[in-house]
């Protein structure tokens, strides 16, 4: 019983802790790069209060347009009608649009099934799993804390998606082994400042990671990044090379057989050997132009070394023979 209890608390916490909520405008300078997937497909967003969620609302207004064949939404254990609930509701429920029903082209509440769910709608309990498998693309904000397990529930189930994560998650072993395996890329939308709204009294200690617009209070967590496994434009754009190779610019590593690159549009058009690269790469990253390697260590297992001095994660990479 304790453990159980102890369990409970630690997903409260962790649900606090990730208690984000994606804006609109994000979702839509995302989406359109991606409406050809969708036709005739199940959409799941199995993280989203689906009475006040973004992605909710961004596939029921759309769901004509593009083409879909039903739109599925649960959260971890909420009821409360309000942005931010507490998750101290009894019950959690999961919410089923097939189209519009009576014409006037917006998801009504009548048209919208409610189906109570006998656990807490944690993505990991056989319900919501049961829901994952009728589902062909998985689109939400999953919980930071849980990323790793969240992807990898994903990749077991053999499905698509396009969800939100943090850049530094690209640094982690279980992720970075997808994304050199490509099974998982980054998307279009990737770089600059996005704004997640939080409830009032979530504690942000960097002033200029903070605003409020109408009465809202929004936190930006740095870079923040869409990854994904479905074909979009950008992932086939090549990148243009100009820089020559020079022994000065291009420093060896001490511990592995292949230079530095301290910026991605500094990658030499004449260098054919592996090249240690900012993760930022992952941004450009044309799979028919160049391959991954290996990410951060170097021959002896150590991170890697320029005499002496250790740089910033670096991705190994080497240009493809046919570039």
């Amino acid at each position: 019983m304790a453990k159980k209890l102890n369990s409970s608390l630690h997903r409260a916490k962790n649900s606090k802790k990730d208690e984000f909520y994606t804006q609109l405008s994000d979702i839509e300078r995302e989406l359109k790069h991606y409406k050809k997937h969708f036709k005739n497909k199940v959409v799941y967003c199995n993280c989203d209060d689906p009475r006040v969620s973004n992605f909710f609302h961004y596939f029921s207004y759309n769901f004509e347009k593009l083409g879909l064949k039903k739109l599925i939404t649960t959260c971890y254990q909420n009821q409360a009608r309000d942005l931010f609930s507490k998750h101290d509701k009894e019950q959690a429920i999961y919410l089923e649009y097939e189209g519009d029903k009576n014409g006037n082209n917006v998801p009504d509440p009548e048209e919208i099934g409610i189906v109570h769910l006998k656990g807490d709608g944690d993505f990991r309990n056989e319900e919501s799993i049961e829901l994952l498998k009728q589902a062909d693309i998985v689109v939400t904000n999953p919980p930071f804390s849980l990323f790793r397990e969240y992807i990898g529930q994903l990749i077991e189930y053999d499905k698509k998606f396009l969800i939100v994560g943090h850049q530094n998650a690209i640094t982690y072993k279980e992720v970075f082994k997808l994304v050199k395996e490509n099974k998982v890329w980054l998307g279009v939308d990737n770089g600059g400042t996005k704004w997640f709204a939080v409830k009032d009294d979530y504690d942000i200690k960097t002033e200029s990671r903070k605003k409020i617009v109408d009465g809202q209070k929004y936190f930006s967590m740095g870079n923040v990044v869409w990854f994904t496994n479905l074909e979009n434009s950008k992932r086939n754009e090549e990148l243009i090379l100009y820089k020559k190779y020079n022994a000065e610019d291009y420093p060896t590593y001490d511990n592995y057989d292949g230079i530095n690159v301290n910026k991605v549009a500094e990658i030499p058009v004449d260098f054919n050997g592996a090249m240690g690269v900012p993760i930022t790469f992952l941004y450009k990253y044309n799979p028919k132009q160049f391959e991954i390697v290996k990410f951060r260590k170097g021959d002896d297992n150590k991170d890697l070394s320029i005499n002496g001095k250790y740089p910033y994660f670096r991705i190994l990479i080497r240009k493809k023979n046919n570039t």
